[in-house]
């Protein structure tokens, strides 16, 4: 039987006085990979943002059984979770490299930058762009970035919002393959 690591009861998540969730429950276990399909507007992001408490909420979200409910950004992403927003959210100005290192910035281990090499093997297309700006990557280098960039803190849960959005359909099955990986 699988660990629940993230489960969601009678969330509701309010924009002002726009309801935007009503009463959304949601149960995921180790191990699993757990699409959220919907059609414009019917809140998908809202529910990843509501998860990591971006977005007032009431309900109980716990992760790993612990209430994350009320928890700030800090002691979520502390708790476990990371989150690749639409739009892929690279910090434009720094370096790819700086980009990965930030990723990691909850962690104390030695294996950082042994990390880091493993996504440049991984995204060779990374490791060559190392210095360069993130901004300045494509599309799809920008998705890669992210993701790595996500997976640099070891979170025990990844919420990745649109990650195919406007990728050819080789990156996303290069994406997809990483995914089932992590």
């Amino acid at each position: 039987m699988s660990n629940q690591v993230l489960s969601c009861e009678n969330v509701t998540a309010s924009y002002g006085a726009i309801q935007a969730l009503h009463g959304v429950n949601l149960e995921v276990n180790e191990g699993e990979i757990v699409v959220v399909l919907g059609a414009n507007g019917a809140g998908k992001t809202t529910t990843l943002r509501a998860i990591c408490n971006m977005v007032a909420t009431e309900g109980t979200v716990m992760l790993n059984g612990r209430d994350i409910s009320k928890a700030d950004t800090a002691d979520i992403v502390n708790a476990g979770v990371a989150h690749v927003p639409q739009g892929r959210g690279t910090f434009a100005a720094l370096t790819v490299l700086e980009n990965l290192e930030v990723g990691a910035y909850t962690r104390t281990d030695d294996e950082v930058q042994s990390d880091i090499e493993m996504w440049f093997e991984k995204y060779p297309v990374l490791g060559e762009r190392r210095t360069q700006a993130a901004g300045s990557l494509s599309g799809g280098e920008q998705q890669m970035l992210a993701v790595a960039r996500a997976a640099m803190s070891r979170p025990t849960m990844m919420l990745l919002d649109e990650p195919s959005l406007g990728l050819a359909p080789l990156i996303i099955e290069d994406l997809f393959q990483t995914f089932a990986q992590l």
